[in-house]
């Protein structure tokens, strides 16, 4: 078998490898076949030409593979694939003094279980006890976490 071959396979290799990485995410067919061409052109490289090509081309692939997926995704298009937006908000504490075990509120939405109330003028997230609690609710409060409050329906 030529260079040609051991030089199409690692290209092929490499190909199917970006492929797996940028496309199909997970370990799939094309991630596998990637690793075999790889593996394949080594294993000839070194059959047919010796050691001294053979750790060559080991040498090459292992250190080529990681580079070209590196900079694939430092490059323009390999950019448009990363997500680079961080997450700057925090969640609220309730306000202890405004809101206490025993108000009464009402739900802005329906609670599925949680969803978001408004208790004294402050609107809040909240979880029902376990079932749903259709929008516009009366609600009462049984129990405050750090960043939401447990409610049932008020029953009249």
């Amino acid at each position: 078998m030529s260079a040609f071959a051991i030089i199409l396979l690692i290209i092929l290799g490499l190909l199917l490898l970006l492929i797996e990485f940028a496309v199909i995410p997970g370990v799939t067919i094309a991630g596998i076949g990637g690793f075999i061409l790889l593996g394949g052109s080594v294993f000839i490289a070194f059959k047919e030409y010796g050691p001294g090509v053979g750790y060559l081309t080991l040498a090459f692939v292992l250190i080529a593979s990681p580079l070209i997926i590196y900079y694939f995704f430092k490059s323009k298009a390999g950019k448009k694939m990363v997500l680079e937006s961080s997450i700057d908000s925090r969640v609220e504490n309730i306000n202890g003094e405004k809101i206490k075990v025993g108000d009464t509120g009402k739900t802005i939405g329906r609670l599925a279980p949680s969803g978001k109330v408004k208790v004294n003028g402050e609107i809040v997230e909240a979880q029902s006890t376990g079932s749903f609690i259709d929008h516009n609710t009366e609600i009462r409060i049984l129990k405050i976490l750090t960043n939401r409050i447990i409610v049932e329906p008020v029953n009249k």
